[in-house]
């Protein structure tokens, strides 16, 4: 893979851990359907340790011989992730309703599609 594709990759990683960390400013957990009815401050917990593994998960396989197939699983993630955020935009318990973190949310989804576009060439 080409230096400048791995960085425009982690450049967007970098973008959606940004991301989390600005969901739990602004308590993402309220929109889950499990976490939504926990007391926030159990949900907090719950939400940040997932977040661990989850982590743990793609960093590993980031640096495996699975990298690739962790681009594409990645990529489609990070664009339907923007289009929930865009579905969920009048949602009432959406507290991502600021320039900041709306500047943070689409250009994960917008990053995703330029990066698989040069990923499927390359592959090709």
């Amino acid at each position: 893979m080409p230096d400048l594709l791995l960085i425009l990759f982690l450049l967007n990683f970098s973008l959606f851990l940004l991301h989390e960390m600005d969901a739990i400013r602004h308590s993402e957990w309220r929109l889950f359907i499990i976490l939504k009815d926990m007391e926030d401050s159990k949900a907090y917990k719950v939400f940040t340790f997932i977040h661990l593994f989850l982590y743990v998960s793609i960093l590993s396989l980031l640096f495996s011989q699975y990298q690739t197939i962790i681009f594409w699983v990645l990529d489609l993630f990070f664009i339907i992730h923007a289009i929930l955020h865009f579905i969920f935009e009048r949602h009432p318990r959406n507290e991502f309703k600021n320039r900041f973190s709306r500047a943070i949310i689409y250009p994960i989804g917008f990053l995703a599609v330029i990066h698989l576009v040069f990923l499927f060439n390359i592959s090709i």
